[in-house]
């Protein structure tokens, strides 16, 4: 069966966004749709979390994941087979200290990132994530 890699590219592209908003928004139902029960992050606070259930108990239930403002600025997507990665800029404003994870409250941070995204079944899922603090010069 042929794959039309630019139709998924485009179509998980909206995902990411639709994850980028439900982050900002803290939609833990979004989420859970979005993320894969096997989702593994390489977070800025250098944590590796793994599966659904602990990355909500470790970042939204804590608190780090609590923006203000949260924008993608994406620099590279592949589309290819099962797997779409999409790279780029995040800049974030938290509203509450996260210093683990480089946040402080009302400061701007800017944020490498890469997710992968896997079709699991026929439904697009954030799959791995890794994102570290730019640092201030």
């Amino acid at each position: 069966m042929a794959q039309d890699n630019g139709s998924d590219e485009l179509h998980v592209r909206a995902l990411d966004d639709q994850e980028r908003i439900a982050a900002l928004e803290r939609d833990v139902p979004a989420l859970e749709r979005l993320w894969s029960d096997q989702i593994a992050v390489n977070a800025p606070n250098n944590q590796v979390v793994v599966g659904k259930r602990a990355l909500l108990d470790a970042f939204i239930q804590t608190g780090i994941i609590n923006f203000s403002i949260f924008e993608r600025q994406i620099e590279y997507v592949r589309a290819d087979g099962t797997l779409v990665v999409i790279m780029g800029l995040e800049i974030v404003q938290p509203l509450s200290d996260a210093p683990s994870a480089g946040l402080a409250a009302g400061q701007t941070t800017r944020r490498r990132f890469t997710n992968i995204w896997k079709n699991e079944e026929g439904m697009w899922r954030l799959f791995a994530r890794h994102a570290n603090v730019i640092p201030n010069r």
